[in-house]
């Protein structure tokens, strides 16, 4: 059977580096709060000239190169994002022409936080659908843009970057031992739309508005519903949480990972965390915690990968690969 490959992995991200001491006096509130309450010491964030179409960009050309590939390689473009350059055309159009592809398809998908796990589910069907062969999955954003920056409760947690995904198709046994995308699981709810959303829209206000959060409500669903999505990955895949070498969730809030692992049985070590560096990034968030543990040696070829995310909606899903 047809599966998607991991052929190359790429990040970007902003110049600035804003740390929580920052806040102090700007806000009541202080390192030692934000730290304590969501395991996040700094974030990055987008200078005037950075956008999501050029961190993406970046990221982009960061996935082609250790892949060994160009820009002529790519059939499809997927970009997750909730802060896209323009209401439209779709910054993945953008992003297409800025590496100077002028041949396949481009789009945006809107999941917000979850929608680099929808895009690489999505991809994988357009590959094993034969409607390409090998997708450039990014996840890119600039969340800065739309934060309320009096608001100390959702200002210190949200970070700008981007990362991206190259899957190609290849030839499996269809077993678990394949490598490429093995299983997944999407879900969504509206009716927790008002938990998390931003206040504004063409539609609507005629203004791209700002994030508004009731963050306890948040963490309230969310380890059940991760858990719950993860469960039926698992299921699909007919593993267990043992099986696994690496987790690799939305870096969102360290208590939500902790105890979303916990739940689950994943071994603490087996966890990937960089909130502490990049704060809740939204689509780019799971692409680059990974992007960091291949860096940094922690996964390596043949490894058992679970991503996961949730937000705004509420969306949540899982994807498992073997690296």
């Amino acid at each position: 059977m047809i599966r998607s490959v991991v052929r190359g992995i790429g990040s970007a991200l902003p110049r600035r580096i804003m740390k929580n001491t920052d806040f102090e006096g700007v806000l009541e509130t202080s390192d030692e709060w934000i730290a304590q309450r969501t395991g996040i010491r700094q974030r990055h964030i987008a200078s005037d000239d950075e956008t999501t179409a050029s961190l993406g960009e970046a990221a982009a050309r960061a996935a082609l190169d250790n892949a060994g590939l160009t820009p002529a390689d790519i059939d499809l473009i997927v970009l997750a994002t909730s802060t896209p350059n323009n209401t439209f055309p779709a910054t993945a159009v953008e992003i297409q022409n800025r590496l100077g592809m002028h041949h396949g398809f481009a789009f945006d998908m809107q999941a917000v936080c979850s929608g680099f796990v929808y895009a690489v589910a999505t991809a994988d069907l357009y590959i094993r659908g034969g409607l390409a062969r090998r997708v450039l999955v990014i996840g890119s954003e600039t969340f800065s843009r739309i934060l309320d920056w009096t608001d100390r409760s959702t200002c210190v947690l949200f970070g700008d970057g981007a990362g991206a995904l190259i899957l190609e198709a290849q030839e499996g046994e269809g077993t678990i031992a394949d490598r490429g995308v093995l299983a997944a699981s999407l879900r969504s709810d509206g009716v927790h739309k008002d938990k998390l959303y931003v206040d504004g829209g063409p539609s609507t206000t005629g203004t791209v508005g700002l994030l508004r959060m009731e963050g306890r409500e948040v963490f309230k669903h969310a380890v059940g519903m991760i858990t719950d999505v993860i469960e039926a990955t698992f299921s699909q895949a007919g593993i267990t949480a043992e099986d696994l070498d690496w987790f690799v969730p939305h870096q969102a809030n360290k208590r939500i990972i902790d105890a979303s692992a916990r739940k689950l049985g994943i071994a603490d070590e087996k966890v990937v965390v960089t909130v502490n560096l990049h704060g809740n990034t939204s689509a780019a968030s799971v692409p680059l915690a990974l992007a960091v543990a291949v860096a940094d040696g922690r996964v390596k070829k043949g490894d058992l990968v679970l991503l996961e995310a949730m937000g705004g909606g509420f969306t949540w899903g899982a994807v498992l690969l073997r690296w």
